[in-house]
């Protein structure tokens, strides 16, 4: 978390709050950690003064266009940024903290600090992550024939695993990678090379209608996520495997399982996602004890 929908989500809320034609006065960096490139001192004398410009976003990465550079801000598992009242107040792990000419502040907070901001020059500067230019393409685009061909270099590999692989395709983590193979009746642990024409078509097509369901619930929250607003999503409500371990399978009634697949805690239903296809005869077996739509739109210059 937050994968897709909540950073698309956080990107739509922050234009919806104006953030476009905001012009930043001072920088406060709390935490040099949450800077990534330049130097904490130089990120802060080169925000200064600039406006920002617009507002995209690639996979995971939310993208800042600024009159001179890019800002890229990477939430990772528990980042926010969100637009404040001055006088709202201060959160524990607020990192960096941006005023604007309006009165307001975009804070960023980070409780695991895994999460920081990169200021470059263009989205392909070499200074930008490198996880953010080798990114897959988007799964709104995604189509068979590059699933298919991503399966034929990977053939022995879970089709969990790939679509987890950011190269792949971009934006993608756990909740929607199970959610969408539950919809496309693909068990998590079936080998890329074992999928025939339909089952990658049905996947490609589970991927952009789970995602445009989620980003019309404005994401998913368990603990941390809030939008540019500071709001929770309500996805969460609507899950059909993720986090349901022994709960009804909400299309046939079997208890929801849990195995491990690409080393993450994995959820599906054995019946409606039955043969895992792996090659190997060592595949974790699954367990089943309790745990207590819209086009997604990248936007903006800087993301295409």
């Amino acid at each position: 978390m937050p994968e897709l929908p909540e950073v698309e989500t956080v990107r739509r809320t922050l234009l919806e709050g104006g953030l476009v034609g905001r012009r930043i006065r001072r920088v406060s960096v709390l935490h040099p950690d949450a800077v990534r490139h330049p130097s904490p001192a130089s990120f802060a004398s080169d925000l200064e003064g600039q406006a920002i410009t617009d507002i995209g976003r690639r996979g995971k990465y939310l993208l800042l266009e600024l009159e001179d550079g890019l800002l890229v801000a990477h939430l990772r598992m528990t980042g926010r940024l969100w637009l404040s009242e001055p006088d709202a107040e201060a959160l524990s792990h607020t990192h960096v903290v941006l005023d604007l000419d309006d009165g307001r502040q975009l804070r960023f907070r980070d409780v695991r600090r895994f999460g920081g901001f990169h200021l470059v020059s263009r989205l392909d500067d070499p200074a930008a992550p490198r996880g953010l230019r080798e990114l897959g393409p988007e799964p709104q685009d995604l189509t068979r024939r590059e699933l298919a061909e991503a399966c034929l270099r990977h053939p022995r590999l879970a089709v969990k695993g790939l679509l987890l692989d950011q190269r792949v395709v971009a934006g993608l983590g756990n909740i929607y990678v199970d959610e969408a193979l539950h919809r496309a009746r693909v068990h998590p642990l079936r080998s890329c090379g074992s999928l025939g024409r339909k089952e990658l078509s049905a996947i490609a097509r589970a991927l952009r209608e789970v995602l445009a369901q989620a980003l019309a619930n404005r994401g998913t929250t368990f603990l941390d996520f809030r939008d540019g607003a500071g709001e929770p999503g309500a996805f969460q409500e609507f899950l059909r495997v993720y986090r349901r371990e022994g709960l009804p399978c909400r299309s046939c009634g079997a208890p929801i399982a849990k195995s491990r697949v690409a080393g993450r805690g994995t959820h599906f239903c054995p019946e409606c996602q039955k043969g895992d296809g792996s090659p190997s005869s060592t595949a974790p077996s699954p367990t089943t004890t309790r745990s207590r739509p819209a086009r997604i739109s990248s936007s903006s210059k800087g993301a295409r």
